[in-house]
């Protein structure tokens, strides 16, 4: 039995989510300078040079990525053989959202109630997600996601004739009615499968993939590029003023589900896609 003490834990939460709100990760801002390249449009390339810009000022740790420092998710594997010792995970995960509001001075952007909308004042709650693997590991994925690109997100239960036509008409029909309200270019994670319950969280799962990693799935992979070039020329582009840069990603993640149904979910992150995984 491996013990790893909660305080540990509370750390490593607080450090990855300071930077994950200051420092565009490495394969995003190249796969921005990437698509800058390659966009047809002068208002598009335009736009995307000014999230290079402004993920510049952001490094200097004055001013966040975005604003909308959004709401925290952390999907955490722990090993059957890891014991959380002094706490609990729990407190321990909340506890380090808590004190990297503070300190990172993040915007409060939690309400305790969905009614009453009374802030929390520090970003608390955040969502957990827990899988118990193998081992004496604890990896946690560290999301921050913005109102701007969840508000877009769907999901809907297709019948199984629907087939992967059903699937991409579904995914283009959300970037085209809504899309430019995501802050574009957008990385899209898509659920396939499952049930009711499981497909947004495979959705979300899907955004965790390294950018640009292909499916495992030959099949899974040439539905994740056909998609990206259909999204792509929809014509939203960057920030939603017009362009060949609509998406930078689509990561599709399935599960077995039920005969009659197929549930498709989708769940947008926005260009700053502020994401981090740390290993204990």
């Amino acid at each position: 039995m491996r013990e790893i003490r909660a305080d540990e834990i509370k750390n490593a939460v607080v450090s990855a989510l300071k930077e994950i709100h200051y420092q565009m990760r490495p394969d995003l801002k190249a796969s921005i300078k990437q698509a800058l390249e390659q966009e047809a449009s002068p208002l598009g390339r335009q736009a995307l040079e000014l999230l290079l810009q402004n993920a510049k000022m952001a490094s200097a740790g004055v001013h966040p990525l975005c604003q909308d420092t959004g709401l925290t998710v952390i999907f955490v594997e722990i090993g059957q053989d890891v014991r959380v010792v002094d706490g609990g995970l729990a407190e321990a995960l909340q506890a380090g959202v808590r004190q990297a509001t503070q300190e990172g001075r993040l915007r409060h952007s939690v309400s305790v109630h969905p009614f009453k909308r009374v802030n929390t004042g520090d970003n608390t709650p955040a969502t957990l997600h827990y899988d118990i693997i193998p081992g004496k590991g604890l990896k946690m994925n560290i999301m921050a996601k913005g109102s701007g690109s969840e508000n877009i997100s769907a999901l809907t239960m297709l019948l199984p004739s629907a087939g992967e036509a059903g699937v991409r008409d579904f995914v283009l029909n959300i970037i085209r009615q809504h899309g430019a309200a995501a802050c574009p270019p957008l990385l899209i994670g898509v659920g396939v499968g499952g049930g009711f319950d499981t497909a947004p969280v495979l959705a979300k799962k899907a955004l965790l993939r390294r950018l640009g990693e292909p499916s495992s799935d030959a099949e899974t992979a040439e539905m994740e590029k056909t998609l990206l070039a259909q999204i792509n020329s929809l014509g939203v582009g960057p920030q939603g003023w017009g362009g060949t840069t609509t998406a930078l990603s689509v990561a599709i993640k399935t599960a077995p589900c039920h005969i009659a149904s197929l549930p498709v979910a989708v769940n947008i992150q926005c260009h700053s896609h502020r994401l981090a995984e740390v290993k204990l």
